[in-house]
């Protein structure tokens, strides 16, 4: 079977597809490829997991989904209705963009209650990433948006959207794995596009990989798609 031989690397993967026009053959394409090869996870927008759910019933893999997405910039109780929302409806991990603006201005009481209300709302019921749009960010501001994340309860920092000015960096998931410590996860994602590219961030620290090129990854093939 494909997920016996590919086991290790897919069990890594949120097979991922957060483009708007993705259509609902391709929400079904991505469930399927996610239960052949064994993926950890697929990660879709909010409208589409219900359906995803309804795709994956019975199996391992576990419908994702992200929060105050791409921008970070929907206010608090919006995140936190929005967290409800999706679990209700199936999602079993949720990624969060955190105030990105908030984080710059050195406003951490703001961007640790955002954070709050999404872990609080997921709290026994999914897992939570923090994603800290790292493009955007000193390796200062990096290190503080980790803290924050591990203050607030997430279960995972993440490194980037795939929708900004830049993605995953070796270097970025190093220092992510250095300031969270060995007990929380770290997501590498935007720009993983093959094996290599997913070796050296696990390497690096990565305990989960986001990527829309989960199936050429596994295959060693190289993908020219930016998330």
């Amino acid at each position: 079977m494909i997920t016996k031989q590919f086991g290790d690397m897919a069990k890594t993967i949120d097979h991922t597809l957060l483009k708007a026009d993705a259509t609902k053959e391709e929400i079904k394409k991505l469930c399927e490829e996610a239960k052949a090869y064994g993926f950890a996870s697929v990660c879709v927008n909010p409208s589409w997991v219900a359906f995803a759910s309804e795709q994956l019933a019975g199996t391992e893999v576990k419908v994702c989904t992200v929060i105050g997405f791409p921008l970070g910039a929907t206010t608090t109780e919006v995140k936190a209705f929005e967290t409800k929302d999706v679990i209700q409806k199936g999602a079993q991990e949720v990624d969060m963009v955190l105030n990105i603006g908030a984080l710059k201005d050195g406003d951490e009481e703001t961007v640790l209650k955002d954070i709050q209300a999404v872990t609080a709302a997921a709290k026994g019921k999914a897992l939570s990433k923090v994603i800290i749009e790292t493009s955007l960010l000193t390796d200062e501001e990096k290190q503080k948006a980790c803290q924050l994340a591990v203050a607030a309860g997430a279960d995972y920092v993440k490194t980037s959207t795939g929708f900004s000015t830049g993605g995953a960096t070796v270097e970025d998931v190093a220092l992510m794995r250095r300031t969270v410590g060995p007990h929380v996860g770290v997501k590498a994602s935007g720009g993983v596009r093959s094996k290599e590219d997913a070796e050296n961030m696990i390497k690096a620290g990565a305990t989960r990989i986001g990527a829309s090129s989960g199936v050429k990854i596994i295959q060693g093939l190289k993908s020219d798609s930016s998330y």
